[in-house]
């Protein structure tokens, strides 16, 4: 896991929530092939709470020079515009942007509370559109201004996700829904981008870290579950999200990728898999449920969570 490829040489990077796990991981990785890396965290803690700006501090000072810290709420669109300033101003470009900056504030939905839902999604997703917002002019400006043969080459962004997205989580309607919706602006990013030759995708990670260490299991199929996330490092992670920012990545756009330790994911994404034609004599409420329960029966998407679904021994 630690050879250096340089495959990201004289890139400049930008990873929010880059101070700890699976960021810090991503930033270690791009330093070490050879990119300079923006490190953008406030320091907070899994809830969102009690800023410490010593904590990227830290991370940027073991990084060395090849690497700058800055303690921003990158979830406020002035903040996320001086992230990507600091990137120009330290190192005159901007190539890279990982999108990783999350929260988590549980609640079962007849628990919930507005304000935890409204901070989570303004954490989770709206960080990741502002930094997108101010990130892609940069990004667009550098793809015109390059010669007809390295056009396509640079331009990457990656937004970290996860599987709660998509399966659902028990207690996580608001990271649920932040997640889902980060992978709908991705989609959306990546034709805004696609005739500039900028990719966008979505990551949606298995490993260690603040996220996993909350989770509280809901049976003994879960708390097995929990046991083997234990043991994957975010290392795995940040490879492929290194692999996916490189030159032969540059054919990759709009997809949804899973990093499971050494097992990688291609996720298919919403489409149809079945239909039927209702007539008219049928087209009432009764008949309608009747017809879809019968006709669907078996494309039905069982109701599991990801805990269930991932519960095997990870390939690391």
């Amino acid at each position: 896991m630690n050879v250096q490829d340089k495959s990201l040489e004289g890139r400049v990077a930008l990873v929010t929530g880059g101070a700890r796990g699976i960021g810090k991981a991503i930033a270690k990785e791009f330093v070490r092939n050879g990119a300079r890396v923006v490190v953008a965290d406030n320091g907070v803690n899994i809830d969102g709470t009690e800023p410490d700006k010593s904590v990227t501090e830290e991370v940027s000072s073991s990084l060395g020079k090849h690497a700058q810290g800055c303690s921003l709420d990158v979830a406020n669109p002035e903040s996320a515009r001086q992230a990507i300033e600091i990137a120009l101003e330290r190192w005159g470009r901007l190539d890279i942007v990982v999108n990783n900056a999350a929260i988590l504030r549980d609640h079962f939905i007849f628990k919930a509370r507005p304000e935890d839902f409204e901070e989570v999604v303004r954490v989770n997703l709206a960080a990741a559109y502002y930094v997108m917002a101010a990130a892609t002019p940069v990004l667009r400006e550098q793809a015109k201004a390059a010669d007809s043969d390295s056009a396509y080459n640079w331009g990457r962004i990656v937004n970290i996700v996860s599987t709660a997205g998509f399966y659902g989580n028990y207690g996580q309607s608001s990271y649920a829904s932040a997640k889902s919706g980060m992978m709908g602006l991705t989609r959306a990013v990546a034709l805004d981008m696609m005739r500039s030759g900028i990719t966008a995708n979505a990551v949606a990670p298995f490993a260690r870290t603040r996220v996993t260490d909350t989770i509280i299991p809901a049976n003994d199929e879960q708390e097995v579950y929990k046991k083997r996330a234990m043991t994957i490092s975010p290392d795995y992670v940040a490879k492929v999200v290194a692999a996916l920012c490189s030159n032969s990545g540059r054919h990759i756009s709009g997809q949804l990728i899973g990093v499971r330790g050494r097992e990688v994911f291609l996720f298919s994404q919403p489409r149809p898999v079945s239909s039927v034609e209702i007539e008219g004599e049928s087209w009432n409420a009764v008949s309608v449920a009747e017809i879809m329960s019968r006709e669907f029966e078996n494309s039905f998407v069982p109701l599991r969570s990801d805990l269930e679904d991932f519960n095997y021994e990870p390939p690391i």
